[in-house]
């Protein structure tokens, strides 16, 4: 799924969302959350042998007009002898399943995580918006989306509205901006980039994000780290590619572009007057240095050094109650109010961290939730601030090596209707240092 959807939504609805879903008695494990104790009545799917401070539980509630939904609650305590980050398997260009991911990281939980190019031909693994993963810019931030933070051990995860910036520097001296990481040049899945970009539908420029809509730049920088794992998108006759080695070193240049990135190295690809600046500044022997940034809405800078970003959105809680910025996210009404399968996350006063999936698209049985009501579910759940992932038929939430809700994509199992997705949040156990 890429469409990013939301509307802001004042604080005095408040009562209304946390009174939208209540819970159904019925069997199931635990949240650990004495303000919402009531089970479900559906059938639960109990995840056997969680370490201290990770629990798993699931129950059907009933929406304002009746209708129900099935929803799956991982919560993390600080406390849990386990660290969350972001996966993307072997390559950011492609996509794979929450079941292989988790397998891959042998990972005792994971859920889906940033929206992606699946429209794509040949990179449906492409983050759209912002993706770090190990402290590695891997996407650059759709500017001023919200975002989850999973920083280093021993730090509380956060939720905020963040920026990046990447710029790379010749040893000659000269400098430029990098438009784009790990992405086709010149494309530019649902906006919010920089310099100068259009909207394809009207030729306007824009620097906003707007969801579903794509815009185009023909004078782009764009950088390929060697996690992109897939030859570099092929771009026009005039396009150059510097091709770098791990200490920064310009090895070759490539006209048109297209090719392998190196192990260990990257390289960057130009078009337009980005092209000429390469000619001019990347010839064979010189030292191209790639340094990248995050700011929050203060403009200060957000230590990324071990951390996971994931950019997504729209905010559904912010301080306790009930906030969704869709303007800031390109996010119309329809979308607010519109039920889907929603993977969400949420973070409790004390840390704890909340993955949440929402079942949907099957009548009578699990409707889904508008981010109106995924809000007010995550408001009663205890969540301090939340966040809208990717959903739709991404929504997908695995335990135990086990896919624990039920994805609305085709199939006859759980696991069969799985949608490849472009990375995962995985919880992981922590070992020990050496």
């Amino acid at each position: 799924m890429n469409g990013r959807r939301a509307a802001r939504t004042p604080a005095l609805l408040l009562a209304l969302l946390t009174a939208a879903c209540t819970a159904q008695p019925g069997t199931g494990p635990d949240d650990g959350d004495a303000r919402d104790p009531r089970p479900s009545t559906g059938s639960s799917q109990p995840a056997e042998d969680l370490p201290h401070g990770i629990t798993f539980r699931q129950s059907v509630r009933r929406l304002a007009d009746g209708g129900p939904v099935r929803v799956s609650v991982l919560a993390v305590a600080p406390d849990a002898p386990a660290d969350i980050r972001t996966g993307h398997g072997g390559t950011v260009a492609r996509t794979d399943t929450v079941l292989d991911l988790a397998r891959a990281a042998d990972a005792i939980a994971a859920v889906n995580g940033t929206y992606f190019d699946s429209d794509s031909a040949r990179y449906k693994g492409d983050p759209l918006g912002l993706y770090v993963s190990d402290g590695t810019l891997l996407s650059e931030a759709t500017n001023g989306r919200t975002a989850l933070i999973l920083p280093g051990r021993g730090e509380r995860p956060r939720i905020t509205e963040l920026r990046s910036a990447t710029y790379v520097t010749s040893s000659d001296g000269a400098r430029a901006v990098v438009d784009g990481t790990d992405r086709v040049p010149g494309r530019i899945v649902g906006c919010g980039g920089v310099g100068g970009d259009r909207r394809t539908d009207t030729g306007a420029r824009t620097g906003d994000p707007l969801p579903g809509r794509v815009c185009f730049d023909p004078d782009e920088l764009v950088d390929f780290p060697d996690q992109w794992g897939a030859p570099t998108p092929g771009a026009d006759r005039h396009s150059v590619e510097a091709v770098l080695d791990a200490n920064g070193t310009v090895t070759a240049v490539r006209t048109p572009a297209g090719g392998p990135v190196p192990a260990g190295g990257r390289t960057l690809v130009g078009i337009g007057t980005a092209a000429g600046w390469l000619r001019a500044h990347a010839t064979p022997g010189r030292t191209l240095t790639v340094e990248s940034h995050v700011t929050d809405p203060d403009g200060s800078a957000v230590d990324t050094e071990g951390a996971s970003i994931v950019g997504a959105g729209p905010a559904l809680v912010r301080h306790g109650r009930a906030w969704i910025n869709a303007a800031a996210n390109g996010v119309s009404q329809a979308a607010v109010s519109s039920r889907s399968p929603r993977t969400v996350a949420g973070i409790r006063p004390d840390g704890t961290l909340l993955l949440v999936v929402f079942d949907g698209r099957r009548p009578g049985v699990s409707e889904g939730v508008s981010l109106t009501e995924a809000a007010g579910v995550l408001v009663s759940l205890g969540a301090e601030d939340a966040i809208n992932l990717d959903g739709g038929g991404s929504s997908t939430m695995v335990v135990r090596d086990k896919v624990r809700n039920s994805p609305s994509d085709p199939g006859d199992t759980d696991e069969e209707r799985q949608r490849k997705v472009s990375n995962a949040l995985l919880v992981v156990p922590r070992r020990l240092a050496p």
